[in-house]
């Protein structure tokens, strides 16, 4: 008895006329349109890595990615000889029943692609969201990927991103930082701020627009308080804040300008007497 690949490839698997030969053709066009998918995405990040930021770069990629994807399941579709007509109306039906399923996931897609195109944060960016602070590591389609300044990686689903206060610290090129200096009664002053503002204006990264500003805020209980407004790129913000401090202390002090300790001047009364351990009175 002759053996036919063909009649075996022909044989009804027993839903409709699907058979296996229609299978691997429909397995065959979907397998090809996913790696087509991916190597068009991966050339489309290349070709725009000068061109577009970062964001942008991606979210292109990824409709593209998905784009090719739904266009290979609808070519390979009618290997399982669907009717599409139906299955629009079937899809629309499942539709309603799944969106009322999975509310919370559709929320998080809304949200995600709210996110994508409305761009309060960025890949990069250092932000605080739901009380929680660190870097912008990715934005999903259902959440996004923050990595803490300890080095956690943390998934906030987009639902909850979207809808809590966001604290961008890089979104503005510039960024200020506060001052306490405090110096003695007996300091000058106007010295005093003349050196704080010379050591900032020599600082590679404090910037002159907008400018810097050193004045007498108040005057404490055992020191003068001065306070200084700097600003600087909001990449290098941190750097610039734990250097300067430093860097103006010792030029106070080089110029025996000194921080002040607490201190408390306590007055006695004219013939007070204090009573010793024996019980006599000492005047």
């Amino acid at each position: 008895m002759a053996f036919n690949v063909t009649e075996v490839l022909e044989i009804p698997i027993g839903v409709g006329d699907i058979t296996v030969e229609s299978l691997l053709y429909f397995a065959v066009i979907l397998t090809v349109g996913v790696i087509i998918a991916r190597i068009v995405a991966i050339n489309v990040r290349r070709i725009l890595a000068e061109r577009l930021p970062v964001n942008e770069r991606e979210l292109l990629a990824k409709l593209v990615y998905y784009g090719i994807i739904v266009w290979a399941f609808v070519v390979a579709l009618p290997q399982l000889e669907f009717d599409l007509s139906g299955l629009l109306v079937a899809g629309g039906v499942a539709g309603i029943v799944i969106g009322f399923a999975s509310q919370s996931v559709v929320s998080n897609l809304i949200s995600g692609l709210f996110l994508m195109f409305e761009h309060p944060i960025r890949i990069g960016d250092n932000i605080n969201v739901a009380d929680v602070a660190g870097s912008v590591e990715d934005i999903r389609v259902l959440s996004t990927v923050i990595k803490t300044y300890d080095g956690i990686y943390i998934r906030i689903p987009n639902e909850k991103v979207f809808t809590s206060n966001i604290t961008n610290y890089v979104h503005n090129a510039a960024r200020r930082f506060t001052y306490e200096i405090r110096i003695r009664h007996q300091d000058d002053a106007n010295e005093a701020i003349r050196i704080a503002k010379e050591v900032i204006e020599t600082h590679p990264f404090a910037l002159k627009n907008p400018a810097p500003s050193v004045f007498v805020d108040n005057l404490g209980d055992y020191s003068v308080n001065l306070t200084a407004y700097i600003w600087a790129p909001a990449r290098n913000w941190w750097e610039v804040r734990t250097d300067l401090l430093w860097k103006i202390k010792v030029a106070l002090e080089e110029n025996g300008i000194e921080v002040p300790f607490p201190q408390r001047t306590v007055w006695f009364a004219d013939g007070l007497e204090v009573k010793g351990g024996s019980g006599e009175k000492n005047e």
